[in-house]
């Protein structure tokens, strides 16, 4: 099979056909994949079926790979099992905040460089992974819109998050999220290169020194910014697929499917590497 390439949309995303998961662990593959990274955010290689040794050799071509604190045993401690369901992962009652837009590792000091997310098992009924480009989203504000947020500070917690995704939780879940440590970020991260993107997402609780009631609305009023269709892309998942992208500047969620589904994603994620700053 011959190698195509599409870019997907004019913001986000491209889609790359017909390699394996073999052929990614090679020096020019990855050398291409972040050229692909750097320029469309979002990768997308179809039906690659990597496995998952050759997952984690290509995750440790791109960066430096995270080992999470909290995982499930198996041969490779840096792959995370992403389901709903508990009979396959101990982490399953966690990951319904997937449904909500974020990057992973909001309230590091160090956010995920770049996350690479694989098909196991998909459901045809839900699951689809959207994202949406920051990047983009804050480079087409208005000139007024970028003074106003230049010098925000945004307190992120995973306690934010959760309990959008579990409006129900009992007193004891909620000060067990409590106990996770929050972090407080630039709402406008500046990269050594000069290029700029919104950190926000469902993490994103606060603006420092704001009222709660206006700190919500620029927070939603920005996020609904960023997920409009131009700077959005939904992936529809097959069994083999694997996406990589820039966490750093891409949300992404998961759209909703039923607990009882045979959906599973086997993910690695990379160690940052810049500090979140507004230089």
């Amino acid at each position: 099979m011959s190698i195509s390439v599409t870019q997907l949309s004019p913001r986000i995303g491209v889609e790359i056909t017909g390699l394996t998961g073999r052929d990614l662990v090679d020096r020019t593959a990855t050398k291409d994949c972040q050229a692909a990274l750097d320029q469309h955010g979002v990768v997308v290689y179809r039906e690659v079926h990597i496995d998952d040794t050759d997952l984690v050799a290509f995750s440790r071509m791109l960066g430096e790979v995270v080992v999470p604190k909290v995982n499930d045993p198996g041969e490779h401690s840096e792959i995370a099992r992403i389901t709903l369901d508990p009979t396959k992962s101990v982490l399953a009652g966690y990951r319904q905040g997937n449904f909500l837009w974020h990057i992973d590792g909001a309230t590091d000091e160090l956010p995920q460089k770049g996350t690479l997310l694989t098909a196991r098992e998909v459901d045809p009924a839900g699951g689809d992974t959207e994202f949406a480009n920051t990047y983009a989203a804050y480079a087409e504000l208005s000139d007024e819109e970028k003074a106003e947020i230049a010098d925000l500070q945004v307190v992120h917690s995973f306690a934010a998050a959760q309990r959008v995704a579990y409006p129900d939780a009992t007193d004891k879940q909620r000060a067990g999220w409590d106990k996770v440590p929050s972090r407080v970020h630039p709402l406008v991260w500046t990269r050594r290169n000069g290029r700029r993107s919104l950190l926000i997402g469902a993490t994103a609780g606060a603006v420092v020194g704001w009222r709660a009631d206006r700190s919500r609305e620029l927070l939603n009023r920005l996020l609904a910014w960023s997920a409009q269709p131009r700077f959005t892309l939904r992936h529809h998942w097959r069994r083999g697929d694997l996406v990589v992208w820039d966490n750093t500047g891409m949300l992404h969620r998961a759209l909703p499917f039923q607990p009882t589904s045979s959906r599973l994603m086997h993910r690695t994620t990379l160690v940052g590497q810049e500090l979140v700053t507004t230089l």
